[in-house]
């Protein structure tokens, strides 16, 4: 540990580690809003959910192995690659010249990001004593909880086009403006943080990496935009998507049966199975797993509501966020320093748990004619119950291991987490998708859509997807369809014209009223399931055995290269 190091030295690295990790967690949110200026640029639509995919495949494969690595080489040593694959990968992602180049450099700045991810947690418990972690982690879930606004802005504003020093900004600089961000982060790193070494002769576990890839790889695959990604397989093979992903799951199950059989022979596992007969780890585990896909399910489609509902623009609708945000800032800073203080955190997890299911459960009478104000109400309580619970995970595992797993340990959690997410939203995307599509054949006998047909503004969309008509209803494309009727309308008489008019706005309303009602009722649904993720995961906190944070032991504490 460095426990030993001035408090000025601890605070330049904390702030490094978190300008690197807050770089991270932007990207997940900034690249929301390029994509579709992405697409346009490089005529690319069906090779859009790869952007995403391939990020995402590669840092969850990234974080358990990169946990292991800062183990077995040190921290600062892998750190410092992250953050240069990271940068490097964003400045190359932002100068691609076509899609196939921008998803290979995706999938490399995935590998830096997910390297950060493991280590910038695990960090705070090499210089800090467990008694001490509270604080810190709860300014790294804030940080989270930022970026998540910050993200939308960010990436509308730049893309939009902004001109300064000579220069006008686009989607390309959602990439660029990692480069000096981490530049820095990665010159305060080298200088300050200490190496920390624990193996002296480290045998990386090959086999288990592998087996771990593609069990990981595969089920990602298998849950995330399968049906897009494997477009062209399924109709050459005539395989069905049911099929595939039968095939897929089975080999999953392979690979993870590999795995557990490399993990018993390794002699330093990835992932030790001797974690797993303590039962706290467990236990957090799969808190960890239920909450990140509730919590990334009511962002999610938060955001979604306030677009399609109160007709937002992207920006505004993260805008509309600000007291979710405000919420997990104030609580996770504030529980922070009384874990601190107090060394209790199993009571600030069951009273953010069940803080959190309550307002998940109100969320579930959201409806078309709620206001924003009970949703404003609704988004503090959720992130007030939120922050204070999300970064206690952390802070539980840390506290059941000796310093030496501490990388494997809590990078296993931010596995799980992000496996939760991934495959929570697959799951309410699904959901939403089925239930939308019930009230297809409605919104295709409005005389809004009948005369979409009749028109050339949508001739390469398909309107027998719910995906489709939700963007109908979006306030960008209704912007678009309503300039162009009103260009053709203007060629009429004046009194055809306004009739013409209000006939156009009265059935785009009635359309809207439709989408917008099916889209609340599917999302009834989401926060049931969400609710009662939130809600079990509660009921498990009120399991976990509360151990004393513990100071550090002068035998934990590992040389220094």
């Amino acid at each position: 540990m460095h426990h030993h190091l001035s408090l000025r030295k601890k605070l330049i690295i904390m702030i490094s580690v978190m300008a690197s990790l807050f770089l991270v967690a932007l990207d997940q949110t900034i690249i929301a809003t390029a994509l579709g200026k992405i697409v346009e640029e490089f005529n690319a639509f069906s090779s859009l959910s790869w952007i995403v995919t391939a990020y995402l495949i590669t840092t969850t494969l990234t974080v358990p192995i990169a946990g292991k690595l800062s183990d077995l080489f040190g921290r600062r040593n892998i750190l410092l690659i992250g953050v240069a694959i990271f940068v490097l990968a964003s400045l190359l992602s932002g100068m691609s010249s076509d899609v196939t180049q921008l998803i290979i450099w995706r999938a490399v700045q995935g590998i830096g990001g997910g390297i950060i991810t493991a280590n910038a947690f695990t960090i705070v418990g090499d210089l800090f004593a467990a008694r001490e972690r509270g604080k810190w982690q709860g300014l790294i879930g804030a940080v989270f909880g930022l970026s998540s606004v910050v993200g939308p802005l960010l990436g509308g504003w730049l893309t939009d086009g902004q001109s300064f020093f000579g220069l006008t900004t686009d989607w390309r600089w959602t990439f660029f403006i990692n480069v000096p961000i981490g530049i820095v982060a990665f010159i305060l790193i080298a200088i300050n943080s200490p190496a920390l070494r624990h193996a002296v002769k480290a045998k990386i576990d090959y086999l288990g990496a592998a087996f771990l890839s593609v069990s990981l790889a595969t089920l990602i695959l298998a849950v995330d935009n399968t049906e897009t990604i494997f477009a062209d397989l399924l109709s050459t093979t005539g395989l069905t998507l049911a099929g595939l992903r039968l095939i897929m799951f089975g080999i999953v199950a392979v690979a993870m049966t590999g795995f557990i059989y490399a993990e018993h022979k390794a002699q330093e596992p990835i992932l030790p199975l001797r974690f797993f007969k303590n039962r706290n780890y467990v236990l957090v585990l799969t808190i960890a797993l239920l909450f990140g896909a509730a919590f990334m399910g009511s962002i999610l489609y938060l955001t979604q509501f306030n677009q399609q509902v109160f007709g937002a623009t992207p920006t505004e609708s993260g805008l509309m966020l600000l007291p979710m945000v405000a919420g997990i800032m104030a609580s996770s800073v504030t529980s922070g320093q009384i874990i601190s203080r107090t060394g209790k955190y199993k009571i600030f997890m069951q009273i953010g748990f069940v803080v959190a299911t309550g307002a998940m459960i109100a969320l579930t009478f959201l409806t078309p004619e709620s206001s924003y104000l009970y949703e404003a109400i609704v988004m503090v309580i959720l992130g007030l119950g939120m922050g204070v619970a999300m970064p206690i995970l952390n802070l539980a595992v840390q506290n059941e291991f000796e310093q030496k797993d501490l990388g494997a340990a809590t990078s296993s959690s931010q596995l799980f987490r992000s496996l939760g997410s991934t495959i929570g939203t697959a799951v309410f995307g699904a959901m939403l998708t089925a239930g939308i599509a019930t009230q297809v054949p409605k919104m295709q006998d409005t005389a809004y859509i009948q005369n979409l047909k009749q028109s050339s503004q949508v001739k390469d969309m398909d309107l027998n997807s719910a995906d489709t008509l939700l963007r109908l209803n979006m306030p960008d494309v209704k912007g678009q369809i309503s300039d162009a009727a009103n260009a053709q309308f203007g060629k009429l008489p004046i009194p055809v014209q306004q009739k013409a008019k209000a006939e156009f706005t009265t059935n785009q309303e009635k359309f809207g009223s439709i989408v917008t009602h099916a889209f609340s009722d599917s999302l009834h649904k989401i926060f049931i399931v969400a609710s009662s993720m939130i809600g079990l995961a509660a009921v498990i906190a009120f399991t976990v055995k509360e151990k004393t944070l513990r100071a550090a032991k002068k035998e934990e504490t590992p040389g220094e290269e």
